[in-house]
């Protein structure tokens, strides 16, 4: 039966979580930074969070962004996913749309920056998600 099925590839199967992730871009190309107080070490990184329950992907990185910094997003493109030990990221590029303000306690501030100009103490990992974003066409 069905139900027996489903039970039995949840028993046997790792659980794992899922978030979302996002390069969005300005009408000057500068890239929104926002610094979290989540994320560890320092605190400056893209945009994001964890995907909620039947929700797509899609979906849950412009929830995220507009609960965190009131913008919505336009040209949404998905461009790659990765696993990280027990955890699925889905990285998608966009522009933003509106004006950009701390709108969560999730967030110290936010930032637009040149790709140049990012804060120095932005961990390399997020470094290199935004430069291979910015190279994908």
């Amino acid at each position: 039966p069905n139900f027996l099925r489903r039970k039995a590839i949840r028993l046997s199967q790792s659980k794992f979580t899922v978030s979302v992730g996002a390069v969005v871009l300005n009408e000057k190309d500068e890239i929104l930074l926002l610094d979290h107080v989540l994320r560890p070490a320092s605190g400056w990184g893209i945009p994001g969070g964890f995907m909620n329950y039947q929700e797509q992907p899609s979906e849950a990185i412009k929830r995220e962004i507009f609960e965190e910094t009131g913008l919505e997003l336009e040209e949404l493109q998905m461009l790659w996913m990765r696993t990280l030990y027990r955890h699925i990221e889905v990285i998608f590029r966009a522009k933003g749309k509106g004006n950009a303000e701390v709108k969560s306690r999730e967030i110290i501030s936010l930032g637009w920056f040149k790709f140049e100009e990012m804060p120095a103490e932005m961990s390399e990992g997020q470094k290199e998600i935004i430069k291979k974003a910015l190279s994908k066409d």
